[in-house]
């Protein structure tokens, strides 16, 4: 029985279950029993009812289908005895025999699992979420909180977060903006959506970088053109003159890991002011940095040319859906139209609960903590790796290494990975499909290091370096 289920409530009488019994049947009907066993069999095996869940007890359901309380409990008992179900007195009725089952359809990528070991990058150690402190802040929000704040309101977001990520940005990041330019989203993706509405297109980007954003991009009926990437970052030098925006990591590439060099950002700013396009910085992996000094937002240097984008979703947790745009001043009226009017997308609770964290330095905190429980595994990771004669770049900060591998071999790994329960990403999978000869194809696998919980992460990185040996010999 899953944790779940041990955290069911004591009167599980109010549970709903939808059954389709395919016909209409009365107390005592013949036939009643086998179609209840056949349906819940179904219901089982297609996983529409997972390991765990709490049936309702066998009064209830013979109440809400109209059969007799003995039809229910011998059927539940039956079920009991092939394995399907569990029972035991006082506790009632769960499901726990999914094996089975038919596996639901699932996406070719981006589908949620629970592999053995997950490396995959775009995610923190949700394990490490500051709790405490956020529930404090949470408390403290919501004995403060003005009523206004349940109503749907500026479509800017709460002028408190906005407020406290005005100073945050400034001393942290270099952005120089006010409460008033900052609009709250639910995440960068969202703010990408937002952009593509309000600017037009094409985008330029990154010929190695988030496939989400390209996808978001795409789906707003936008294209995009892949500018070369190298040792240096973006080749800005290969940027269009019909771009309407470049979106860029300057701080920390994906999947490349390294910062734009300076001479390359002074020279995307004298693109937007050319050609009158705009700077979309995502500024990935911003805040952690290990073995190097703080590289300050391009946004910092020209506001008026340059979107900052900023979210919580590797430095708290992606679930909370929160991020945030600088916006320069004559493109604010765009943004808020291609928001629709009122702020419909994000939990104004939630940002109040930010806003709090933010200016009682809670959020400042777990940034130092996190900085350094990284870097620690970090290095355990390089040094693991370094016998097994993979290249390692991107080391300098974020939460993910760029591992290069011999050429030819990156799918082999990827599927050993896989049979391993090992997450990970290719590299070929970042790559635009559109992207040319100026950004060569290289094998090679994205391994985070920040995803895995603390006392996880030594297997992980044991089971990836087994990989990665039988490969190398």
């Amino acid at each position: 029985m899953s944790s779940w289920a041990n955290s069911e409530p004591a009167d599980p009488g109010s549970r709903d279950l939808h059954l389709d019994l395919r016909e209409v049947i009365t107390p005592g009907a013949r036939g009643a029993r086998e179609l209840l066993l056949s349906a819940l069999r179904d219901a089982v095996r297609s996983g529409r009812l997972s390991a765990g869940t709490m049936l309702p007890p066998s009064r209830t359901l013979a109440a809400d289908l109209g059969l007799a309380r003995n039809t229910v409990a011998d059927t539940y008992a039956e079920l009991v005895a092939e394995g399907w179900l569990a029972s035991r007195q006082g506790a009632g009725t769960w499901v726990v025999n999914t094996g089975a089952a038919t596996p639901l359809p699932t996406r070719p990528r981006g589908a949620p699992g629970t592999p053995l070991h997950n490396l995959m990058p775009g995610s923190p150690d949700v394990a490490e979420f500051p709790r405490a402190a956020w529930l404090a802040s949470t408390r403290r929000m919501m004995a403060t909180a003005p009523n206004d704040a349940l109503r749907m309101g500026d479509p800017r977001g709460r002028i408190e977060l906005r407020t406290a990520l005005a100073e945050y940005l400034a001393r942290v990041r270099g952005v120089r903006t006010t409460p008033d330019e900052i609009v709250i989203c639910a995440g960068t993706r969202h703010a990408v959506e937002i952009l593509a509405r309000a600017l037009g297109g094409p985008f330029a980007v990154e010929a190695y970088g988030l496939f989400l954003f390209r996808d978001a991009l795409a789906a707003q009926g936008i294209s995009t053109i892949p500018i070369d990437v190298d040792e240096h970052g973006a080749v800005v030098d290969t940027l269009p003159g019909d771009a309407r925006a470049a979106l860029l990591t300057p701080a920390h590439h994906f999947p490349h890991g390294v910062p734009l060099h300076p001479a390359r950002r002074t020279a995307a700013l004298d693109w937007a002011h050319r050609t009158g396009g705009y700077l979309v910085e995502d500024d990935y992996d911003g805040e952690f940095r290990y073995d190097r000094q703080p590289i300050g937002a391009v946004q910092g240097r020209d506001p008026d040319r340059v979107i900052y984008l900023g979210s919580t979703s590797k430095s708290l947790a992606p679930v909370l859906r929160l991020g945030w745009m600088v916006v320069p001043g004559d493109l604010l009226d765009a943004v808020l139209a291609a928001m629709g009017g009122d702020q419909f997308y994000v939990n104004g609770l939630s940002t109040l609960t930010m806003a709090d964290f933010i200016a009682h330095g809670s959020y400042d905190k777990h940034i130092r903590r996190m900085r350094l429980m990284y870097r620690r595994r970090r290095d355990r990771l390089v040094a693991a790796l370094e016998p097994l004669g993979v290249g390692v770049s991107g080391v300098s900060a974020g939460l993910h290494l760029l591992l290069t591998l011999p050429e030819g071999t990156e799918a082999e790994v990827v599927r050993r990975a896989g049979e391993a329960g090992i997450a990970l990403s290719g590299l070929a999978m970042l790559r635009h499909p559109g992207a040319g000869p100026g950004t060569p194809e290289r094998d090679g696998v994205v391994v985070s290091f920040g995803t895995p919980a603390e006392h996880a992460f030594g297997s992980a990185v044991a089971a990836l370096c087994g990989v990665l040996a039988g490969i190398s010999r």
